[in-house]
């Protein structure tokens, strides 16, 4: 079965969260389906989108487990973002939290050191 996964993000302003999410992702968005919304491809089939929905703003949580853990929290710290909270679980698996400016959550999850 195909599945394509858009997972949402709601929004109060569209310029604040756009350049946001660009320092996250290293990129502007992939497309742009309309005034309010933008949409980022994070891999084959995956994508994370914002819309702006004030009332619904802040209530994200989002967890993207990626094979380099490190580099891409490298990758990140050199666009000016550093994860809100950083931890390791009692079975190694490494999990790092950021914050929209909106408070959404949207962490990186890798796993356990070799």
């Amino acid at each position: 079965m195909a599945l394509d996964l858009f997972a949402g993000v709601s929004v109060r302003d569209y310029g604040i969260a756009v350049a946001w999410y660009e320092q996250l992702f290293g990129g502007p968005p992939s497309f742009l389906p309309n005034d309010v919304e933008a949409v980022w491809e994070l891999g084959e089939h995956q994508f994370l989108y914002i819309e702006v929905v004030p009332e619904h703003a802040g209530h994200a949580q989002h967890t993207l487990f990626v094979e380099d853990f490190e580099g891409v929290l490298r990758g990140i710290a050199e666009r000016g973002l550093v994860p809100a909270a950083r931890e390791t679980y009692e079975n190694g698996v490494r999990h790092a939290t950021f914050f929209d400016p909106d408070g959404n959550e949207v962490s990186y999850g890798g796993a356990p050191l070799e």
